[in-house]
């Protein structure tokens, strides 16, 4: 679907309008309510974050503990993060670090000065390695989220945190049209959006299958709703298997 640079939607109001002309507006009248166009926009952006590689960000999210949060033994995220899969451990590693005593320190200060004349690969190996060790028999910290209702559970005793302390939250968040407003240019959210619109339209429609009109027109929306879903199937199959990210079990 190409266009002109000059008619890029940039905004909500643009973006509607890109959609409805794509369907015949104005020359065609879409028989369709500008709620029922908002829903199926709103519709869209839905798909376009969970699915497409493009509709969320990794991010880091630092939040302060407050009393509150350690009663509750979980943190409250915001609305815009669609995903948060773990936290930055609240101590250093027995490999990676800033204190003297971790095996990362002790290996540079003995033996940096040979690291120049001899391979890197024994040194690289021996971290991995290490850090292993650590995931076997240490773990990762415990954590679960639900983003209906946006609690991030910590499994922890959260006597070890204070009043003041931070938590870093490896999480993805939503990229808003609103703010980032080069989405509401985005190709795939174009079409994807335009045929739901379309379907609705045709929802619409359906009760004057077969109804003749002064002139000779006749009415049929199913026809235009059989396109449109079919159109909006092979549209979902596009960003499950094209545009996003494959599922962790299935990478390598």
């Amino acid at each position: 679907m190409a266009y002109p640079l000059a008619n890029r939607p940039t905004s909500r109001e643009q973006f509607k309008e890109y959609c409805l002309r794509a369907l015949g507006a104005p020359v065609l009248n879409i028989e369709i309510d500008e709620a029922q166009v908002d829903d199926r926009i709103d519709e869209a952006l839905r798909w376009f974050w969970e699915y497409h590689s493009d509709g969320t960000d990794h991010a880091y999210y630092k939040y302060q503990v407050t009393g509150t949060d350690i009663t509750n033994k979980y943190i409250q995220l915001p609305d815009n993060l669609i995903g948060a899969v773990s936290i930055f451990p609240f101590t250093s590693s027995s490999s990676v670090g800033s204190d003297m005593f971790n095996i990362q320190y002790q290996l540079a200060q003995s033996d940096l000065y040979r690291m120049t004349s001899v391979e890197m690969t024994p040194y690289f190996m021996t971290m991995q390695h290490l850090q292993f060790i650590e995931y076997l028999l240490i773990g990762q910290q415990p954590v679960r989220y639900n983003r209906h209702n946006n609690q991030f559970h910590i499994d922890m005793d959260w006597s070890r945190i204070n009043v003041g302390d931070y938590i870093v939250v490896d999480a993805y968040q939503i990229v808003d049209p609103d703010t980032y407003t080069n989405a509401w240019s985005d190709r795939w959210l174009l079409r994807y959006a335009t045929a739901l619109i379309k379907r609705q339209w045709g929802t619409n429609l359906k009760k004057y299958v077969g109804m003749q009109m002064p002139g000779g027109i006749v009415f049929n929306g199913q026809q235009i709703y059989n396109e449109a879903d079919a159109e909006i199937q092979a549209i979902e199959r596009d960003v499950i298997h094209s545009q996003a990210f494959p599922a962790l079990d299935f990478i390598g």
